[in-house]
């Protein structure tokens, strides 16, 4: 029988390049350490749990280019594997702390079980590789994963320089096909950051689809016939999905989203900073900053100071309640939207990945609670991706949408404002030096275009949005300053000696050891 309709769940998976072989230990790669280990790890364990019991389960997932390249580096696998070694060790002390505490010593327990398995999963079934575990979905025909910016770019802000915007693309493609051994059929525009123009460079990238949010599509032109619960096709043949506004509430929201019940674990209530500090000193970092552990041992409760024991039977069975909650409200939204549009609607839920597991503890459990339900306790809808949608429903309304993004007023402003506008016109400079360069001296091989590839990775790392983003929200500043500055003066150095046709060897190694990502990057995407 067919369906009423569709859902299309989207993660984006996405963190900035962060790598500093010069520390032994760096507080910022503990951003990577804690998402395998909380998100990553989990949705992997959920999709190898679902394809054992034969749960027929469909799933779109964003990794990104700089993501990709992290879990494949054998540095930073080395590192996570000291890493949860390390918390392994944590919990063997917190079950001897409390062994006189019957809650939480229970919770060390659990935590202990948990890194366990993580390494596990990491080491032994994986062989540190996760990106082949992810592949594995894929090619079982379950996941769908789709690129985005080389690193993660704000587009937008890049069009006056469109071989920067094609370099995001094309690079992404490129490092797509070496890391799953095809082309990708999709495209996170980062931040979901749209601008007309850029679907033709889509095209060229032969990128069938991309993903927008609500307004994008809601303001398109023509007027789109069905809403947010169609894609439509650009003139240049790529097709924009947009996301829908209730499901995304229910999770989101921090009023009324599920992740804020009570029952949930709180995220800021952690052992690293709740403990004796010389209890604690071992396992932070070298400067002895107070950060998370990952152990936390209270839940929510509600909105004061005072927090009680998290008690993960009582989340695991209210994740149970939400994700029938949430199943029940696409069932009746989509029979609605199927007796309105007179045809079978497809509501496109996306959201971070690391929401599911970092931020929201039981997140990556409402996932297998919802997926499982999905299959076996209703018959209104089924889960899809969007190729698949696109396959089975090849003919939509063509329409050009509106320039737009997912982040807060729904367009550039969080990118563009008082504490990051400082960063474009050396953005711009660079971007057009590469231009410059590459047509002049692209073709001489040797030393020369090992530099100017060099220079491509280092304007690529400091158009990542992620440093724009961290300056407006004021989390870790100076680090996103400093990587910016960082990168901009490698860059304008390795322009220098490569018009003074004279590179200096030394630094240019420097360069390539400690900025790494894209070995195989081909210079010419920016001609």
């Amino acid at each position: 029988m067919e369906p009423k309709g569709y859902m299309g769940l989207v993660l984006h998976a996405h963190l900035p390049f962060v790598r500093h072989p010069e520390y032994p230990r760096f507080m910022e790669e503990d951003w990577l350490f804690e998402a395998i280990t909380e998100t990553y790890i989990p949705l992997v364990n959920m999709m190898d749990g679902l394809l054992q019991d034969g749960v027929d389960f469909r799933l779109t997932m964003t990794i990104s280019p700089p993501l990709a390249a992290m879990l494949l580096d054998p540095l930073l696998q080395e590192r996570y594997v000291s890493h949860i070694t390390s918390l392994i060790e944590l919990t063997e002390k917190e079950i001897e702390r409390t062994r006189w505490q019957q809650d939480f010593h229970g919770l060390a327990w659990h935590y202990n079980h948990r890194f366990h398995t993580a390494r596990n999963t990491f080491c032994d079934q994986y062989h540190r590789n996760l990106i082949a575990a992810f592949r594995k979905f894929q090619d079982a025909g379950k996941l769908e994963i789709i690129t985005c910016g080389a690193t993660h770019g704000f587009l937008p802000l890049m069009r006056d320089i469109p071989q920067a915007v094609r370099a995001q693309i094309f690079v992404a493609r490129d490092h797509y096909r070496e890391c799953f051994g095809r082309d990708p059929k999709g495209i996170w525009l980062p931040e979901c950051a749209y601008y007309e123009g850029v679907e033709k460079v889509l095209a060229e990238a032969e990128i069938r689809f991309f993903l927008m949010d609500s307004h994008g599509v809601l303001f398109a032109e023509p007027r789109p016939r069905y809403g947010v619960y169609a894609p439509v096709f650009t003139r240049s043949g790529p097709a924009a999905f947009a996301r829908d506004i209730e499901s995304s509430k229910q999770v989101w929201s921090a009023e009324e989203g599920y992740p804020g019940d009570f029952v949930y674990r709180d995220f800021y209530r952690d052992i690293g900073f709740d403990l004796d500090y010389d209890y604690v000193r071992p396992y932070m970092h070298g400067d002895g900053i107070r950060s998370h552990t990952g152990i936390k041992y209270y839940r929510i409760t509600g909105k004061s100071p005072h927090k009680e024991v998290y008690n993960p039977h009582w989340a695991r069975e209210k994740a149970a309640e939400h994700a029938g909650n949430f199943m029940f409200n696409r069932e009746r939204q989509i029979e609605h939207l199927r007796g309105v549009l007179g045809r079978p609607p497809i509501v496109m839920a996306p959201y971070d990945a690391e929401l599911y597991g970092h931020w929201w503890f039981e997140g990556p459990e409402f996932l297998n609670f919802f997926i499982r339900k999905t299959a076996y306790d209703q018959n209104v809808y089924k889960l899809t991706t969007p190729s698949e949608y696109l396959t089975n429903f090849p003919t939509q309304q063509i329409a050009t949408p509106t320039e737009s993004s997912w982040g807060n007023k729904g367009y550039a402003e969080v990118w563009l404002e008082g504490s990051n506008a400082w960063i474009y016109p050396h953005l711009h400079v660079a971007a057009q030096r590469m231009t410059e360069i590459v047509n002049e001296r692209g073709n001489q091989g040797g030393m020369t275009e090992r530099a100017i590839r060099q220079a491509g990775r280092e304007l690529l790392l400091a158009q990542s949005s992620d440093w724009a983003f961290i300056m407006k929200t004021g989390t870790t500043v100076p680090y996103a300053v400093r990587r910016t500055k960082d990168h901009v003066l490698r860059f304008n150095r390795l322009y220098d000696q490569v018009k003074a046709n004279h590179i200096d060897g030394g630094f240019l190694e420097f360069c390539e050891q400690r900025d790494n990502i894209f070995p195989n990057l081909n210079i010419h995407h920016w001609k």
